[in-house]
């Protein structure tokens, strides 16, 4: 080979390997442990409309930028190795401008929300919305498109029950909630929304069933479809067009067993099919997912991982390392990247209750994940 073919040959074969380095480039974090506390539950947002980001985690906030302090929120009930804080969702529930936050628990069995007090270094008044029975997590979605989200607790033990903010003419909170019971036989381990089957209204699955939503949600009737068997499944379950065929398939995780494995929609003979694709047969307890683009492609990725001693370690794989992957949803083989791996006195999983924020504003998003192993944030540093 003379010498200009060889130049050549190797500035292509460079070009190659730079392309496929950028191409395989995992995103990588750094990692901050935030205060001492292991909560399971957090949330990032602005307590004290001061412009910067701040970080709620069970009976603490941490003012940012850089989340040294903490500031009592309330005293928590203590159960075990849990406290009753299982959703930091935050809502200005009053109208007063001020960020509030809206929890439940097991044990407690009561949705509440936490009246911020205007941001001052004080503890916050609790007040109780419903009595609702065992409260697995919080789930918040804008359930009838309105632009405003609604609370739907994931409620093993009992029915499903959707409260709705009352909102004053300016669409302000006004402290109050409107409860809408659209199911009332046990909802199961295991909750998500999003259109089944593509009505363009949103519906609710759970581990046994999915809920077919009426046009007029909060007016009409839901109708149940018994065509599933997911076990303890995650809180959420996801609902998304995985291979494009048109039909909106599922992302689920076990909660307290192995497992994570996306669900196929089909159709055979006019009677909808669901077939299960193994993602991570060998890892337990995915109880807690997200989605979020981490690297602005326009295409999200699915955060979840390990929650750590969901059971006191009572569950399969308990003992085994804790881990918080992100898989990249380009189509149906999910390809696992860690982000934390190993011994949870060492590494961080996913809690019950995650966030995903921007919380430097450096245009990348940010992971909060809060656990019996230690609250942390996970800083995204991009490819």
């Amino acid at each position: 080979m003379k010498f200009q073919h060889l130049c050549a040959h190797l500035v292509g074969l460079t070009a190659i390997l730079i392309t496929a380095q950028a191409f395989s480039a995992e995103i990588t974090f750094e990692r901050q442990r935030i205060g001492t506390g292991t909560y399971e539950a957090g949330a990032i947002f602005d307590v004290n409309n001061d412009g910067v980001l701040d970080i709620v985690s069970g009976e603490y906030w941490h003012p940012g930028p850089d989340f040294a302090k903490a500031h009592k929120i309330a005293t928590i009930m203590e159960k075990s190795t849990y406290y009753d804080d299982f959703s930091n969702y935050p809502l200005d529930v009053n109208g007063d401008g001020y960020l509030d936050i809206m929890s439940g628990g097991w044990f407690g069995e009561t949705l509440v929300w936490r009246e911020n007090p205007k941001g001052q270094p004080v503890e916050w008044t609790t007040h109780e919305i419903a009595k609702v029975g065992n409260v697995e997590r919080g789930c918040f979605w804008d359930i009838d498109g309105d632009g405003f989200v609604e609370a739907v607790p994931n409620l093993p033990n009992n029915g499903v029950a959707i409260f709705i903010l009352e909102r004053d003419a300016a669409g302000k909170g006004t402290g109050k909630f409107r409860r809408v019971d659209v199911y009332s036989e046990k909802q199961g381990h295991g909750l998500g929304f999003g259109d089944v089957n593509g009505d363009g209204h949103g519906d609710l699955v759970m581990t046994g069933g999915w809920l077919e939503a009426p046009e007029k949600p909060f007016e009409e009737t839901w109708t149940f479809h018994a065509e599933l068997d997911l076990g303890h499944a995650s809180i959420p379950i996801f609902i998304r067009d995985l291979n494009n065929d048109g039909k909106n398939d599922l992302i689920v995780g076990q909660g307290h067993d192995y497992g994570l494995s996306w669900i196929e929609q089909g159709m055979a003979d006019g009677k909808r099919t669901w077939t299960k694709h193994e993602i991570e047969p060998k890892r337990s307890q995915f109880h807690e997912m997200a989605l979020a683009d981490l690297d602005n492609d326009g295409t999200p990725e699915l955060i979840t991982g390990k929650r750590y001693h969901a059971h006191n370690g009572g569950d399969p794989g308990a003992a085994e390392p804790v881990g918080l992957y992100y898989y990249p949803l380009t189509g149906t083989d999910l390809k696992r990247h860690v982000i934390d791996y190993g011994p949870a006195e060492k590494a961080s999983g996913t809690g019950i209750y995650l966030w995903v924020e921007d919380i430097n504003g450096d245009g990348l998003k940010d992971i909060l994940a809060p656990g019996k192993e230690g609250i942390y944030l996970f800083k995204n540093q991009g490819k």
